[in-house]
């Protein structure tokens, strides 16, 4: 069902990978959805099954705070949990009073959607291609009193570096790091998360994406301890059930850290097969990867990619459409990271599907190859108030 936005001809803000594998999209290989595949691990699903026995009490989430501030050196009164980072970006929204917030775009559209709802009017930064989707901290308003940045950045796999995000940082302004998948990139560099020198800073984590944990929304906020106490004032009572709890405390234990460390190595190493079979689609075929990529995810362009997708669906692989990205258009594609035998599949029907799409049979009016759907590239684009 088109959200407001889309019937209006905008972007699609509530869109998210998961539309493309439900339903008729079950069956399907899911290159669509940033979840790590083959989680959560057994080891996981035994801790979470450990707390059912308590359900019968109400949550307390002292543990589990306590050891995700262990686990970043901080103290439990600048950690939050949250029911995923979705509940965080709504908290933001409802909680903080600001008057110039500023998204910086292409990025997860939730920040945005939760600013909106909450009434507030959003301006967007919009990253440019050229500029390989890169953080240009003067392209930021100085007026702006609250500004949201992913890193990595979702959909364009790009890792800001630590010193540009911390550029933005102002007396005054309140800067949101999304870090939902910096746990995928080796080491955590150019993570801000523990950091305390950076004024106003705000970073939020999810549990989800590396131990497949999507349907028990599990989350957490970084923040100085007036704005976590604003936080938590504006949450429900008991925001984060039992078994979600006992997976936060577990998911920040060493045994899980030393698992995530070497599942982000493994996914560089299989981000990189991704990319150099991907790379063999440029000259020959006019596909461009957003490189370097850092996430679990990549991001391409190519000609007719509305109708490419279309084939890979019917070739048994579902992958993101780019569109609902502000500063993204029809051309583009975001692609999830996989072992290798399910790469080499997709890169096979990717060469059937770009095939059919180039003769015609896939192809429709509107595909497109460019950054359509936005102002120019780098330029501030105010959108109206109000909900999508």
């Amino acid at each position: 069902m088109p959200t407001e936005e889309a019937a209006e001809g905008g972007h699609d803000l509530r869109h998210h990978g998961d539309a493309e594998v439900r339903d008729d999209g079950s069956k399907l290989t899911d290159l669509a959805v940033n979840v790590r595949a083959d989680t959560p691990p057994g080891w996981l699903l035994d801790r979470i099954a450990a707390s059912l026995p308590s359900l019968a009490a109400y949550p307390d989430g002292r543990a589990a705070r306590a050891a995700v501030a262990a686990r970043h050196g901080l103290p439990v009164e600048r950690v939050l949990l949250t029911a995923g980072a979705a509940e965080a970006f709504v908290l933001l929204a409802r909680a903080l009073e600001v008057r110039r917030p500023v998204v910086v775009h292409p990025q997860f559209t939730e920040p945005e959607a939760a600013l909106r709802d909450a009434g507030h009017t959003v301006d967007r930064v919009l990253l440019r291609e050229e500029d390989g989707f890169r953080l240009d901290a003067a392209a930021v308003p100085e007026d702006a009193d609250l500004v949201v940045i992913g890193n990595p950045t979702n959909p364009t796999s790009v890792l800001h570096p630590a010193g540009a995000v911390t550029e933005l940082a102002r007396p005054g302004r309140v800067l949101v790091v999304d870090e939902a998948f910096m746990d995928a990139v080796p080491g955590e560099r150019e993570s801000l998360a523990g950091r305390t020198d950076v004024p106003g800073l705000v970073v939020l984590r999810s549990l989800t994406k590396t131990w497949g944990l999507a349907g028990l929304r599990i989350g957490y906020v970084l923040a100085a301890p007036g704005t976590i106490a604003r936080l938590e004032r504006a949450q429900p009572l008991w925001p984060v059930s039992t078994p979600a709890l006992a997976a936060a405390e577990a998911c920040v234990s060493s045994q899980a850290l030393a698992e995530a460390a070497h599942a982000a190595r493994r996914i560089a190493k299989d981000r990189d097969h991704l990319v150099a079979g991907l790379r063999e689609f440029a000259c020959t075929d006019g596909l461009r990867v957003v490189e370097p990529a850092e996430g679990s995810f990549v991001l391409v362009r190519l000609p007719r990619a509305a109708g490419v997708r279309r084939v890979l669906r019917d070739l048994g692989f579902a992958v993101r459409r780019g569109d609902t990205f502000p500063g993204l258009g029809d051309g583009w594609l975001r692609i999830a990271v996989r072992d290798r035998a399910t790469v080499n599949r997709f890169l096979q029907a990717l060469d059937r599907a770009m095939t059919a799409a180039g003769d015609g049979g896939a192809h429709s009016a509107g595909d497109g190859e460019g950054t359509g759907g936005g102002v120019s590239a780098g330029a501030t684009e105010g959108t109206a108030p109000g909900t999508v």
